[in-house]
């Protein structure tokens, strides 16, 4: 059976709900995957998902901030969620799916401006979540079927990057974040979907940034977030694709949505 999982930093789901809609109504993925969402559970738009054909809601949200959501049409299994660092931060909802997976949505945190944690706490955060994200996936093993998804705020190869040199002390492309990333997805271990179906040198992207006036014409972009499956799921991936044109408009996200398709 054909089953999708997109993937989506919305920035904001009531503000977009129309062009979550647009996108939903175009690609229909099995289970929709947001960050970001930035609202309580309680006033999550539950009513207008379930209309779009997503009655199946896992949700961990807060008032203004951070806040994931895994919408799905068919049937979740249990949901857990994690408090990663201690923070009280909700960034993650685990969700068991058809066929014994399970997902794992993720907000990473951002990281702030300067990439030293002596000097920026958030910085500091970033690394030790990661870390933590790590341990967890190390402890489960390659047997499991597991699915990550979700902005995990790091860039990790040069190809991700519109410059790799430029980057190198910007937050999300530092040395020791991608190897803290690499560490991650070597844990389980992870296959990285969307370079197992589009390789490097293939240049992929997945956010600009608001600053840019033209984003296309400019197009420094970042691949920010990722859909990782453990061994057990590789074969079954069908493809990977990125909608790069949903971060056109006047009011977008500055991430645009990734979805991967499987045979479960």
């Amino acid at each position: 059976m054909a089953f999708s999982i997109a993937t989506w930093n919305i920035n904001s789901v009531r503000i977009r709900l129309d062009l979550v809609k647009r996108f939903v109504d175009r690609y229909a993925p099995t289970v929709l995957c947001l960050q970001e969402i930035k609202v309580p559970e309680e006033l999550f738009p539950r009513e207008a998902f379930a209309a779009m054909g997503y009655p199946h809601m896992a949700i961990s949200g807060q008032k203004g901030y951070h806040g994931v959501a895994t919408l799905s049409s068919v049937a979740l299994g249990t949901s857990e969620k994690r408090d990663w660092c201690e923070k009280g931060d909700a960034r993650h909802i685990a969700t068991g799916l058809p066929g014994g997976a399970v997902l794992h949505n993720f907000y990473v945190p951002a990281g702030g401006d300067i990439p030293d944690r002596e000097v920026n706490a958030k910085f500091g955060h970033k690394l030790d979540f990661v870390d933590e994200m790590t341990e967890c996936f190390r402890e489960r093993g390659a047997a499991e079927k597991l699915i990550v998804v979700g902005d995990l705020n790091i860039a990790p190869l040069e190809c991700d990057v519109w410059s790799h040199r430029q980057l190198l002390k910007v937050v999300s492309h530092t040395p020791i974040e991608v190897e803290k990333l690499s560490a991650c997805l070597e844990a389980a271990p992870f296959i990285d979907v969307a370079r197992h179906v589009m390789p490097p040198p293939a240049r992929l992207y997945t956010w600009w940034s608001y600053r840019a006036k033209d984003w296309r014409a400019t197009n420094k972009g970042r691949r920010l977030d990722h859909i990782w499956v453990t061994p057990p799921l590789q074969d079954r991936i069908l493809d990977c694709r990125i909608f790069e044109d949903f971060r056109d408009g006047d009011s977008t996200s500055d991430h645009v949505p990734v979805m991967a398709e499987f045979d479960l």
